[in-house]
């Protein structure tokens, strides 16, 4: 069963933290099609956090088409429009991006200067493929 965390140092409002996990691990395949999210009453007790920040979340994941509510059955992970990633793909990409870190960590950088450098990169090139 698929598992919440959250980060309460993040600044990022929990509703969004929920949703954000599961957009990611829509993405990478490792929520699936017919996938059941914990019940609302399941993440409030495990994150100790109020009902309605989850319903928000839930509710939101809806209007996105990311999941799709059962009365009774409880909410499930719809057919997405692009496909998640294959699991080779997966690997190596994750691979590739721990051996970049581990370099910027080992050149001297922060985890603040990481952070500003992957984020520009990411910008950069995201334009890049706009334009």
């Amino acid at each position: 069963m698929f598992v919440f965390r959250l980060d309460t140092h993040s600044g990022v409002p929990p509703y969004l933290q929920l949703v954000q996990q599961v957009r990611q691990a829509v993405l990478l395949g490792f929520l699936q099609p017919g996938d059941r999210l914990p019940l609302i009453r399941e993440v409030v007790e495990d994150l100790a956090i109020n009902p309605n920040t989850v319903a928000k979340a839930y509710r939101q994941m809806e209007q996105e088409n990311l999941v799709t509510g059962r009365p009774g059955q409880g909410t499930f992970v719809t057919e997405q429009q692009s496909a998640a990633m294959s699991p080779s793909t997966y690997t190596s990409l994750r691979r590739g991006l721990a051996t970049w870190l581990r370099r910027a960590y080992e050149a001297g950088l922060d985890e603040q200067a990481v952070d500003a450098l992957f984020t520009s990169v990411h910008q950069q090139t995201r334009n890049e493929d706009v334009a």
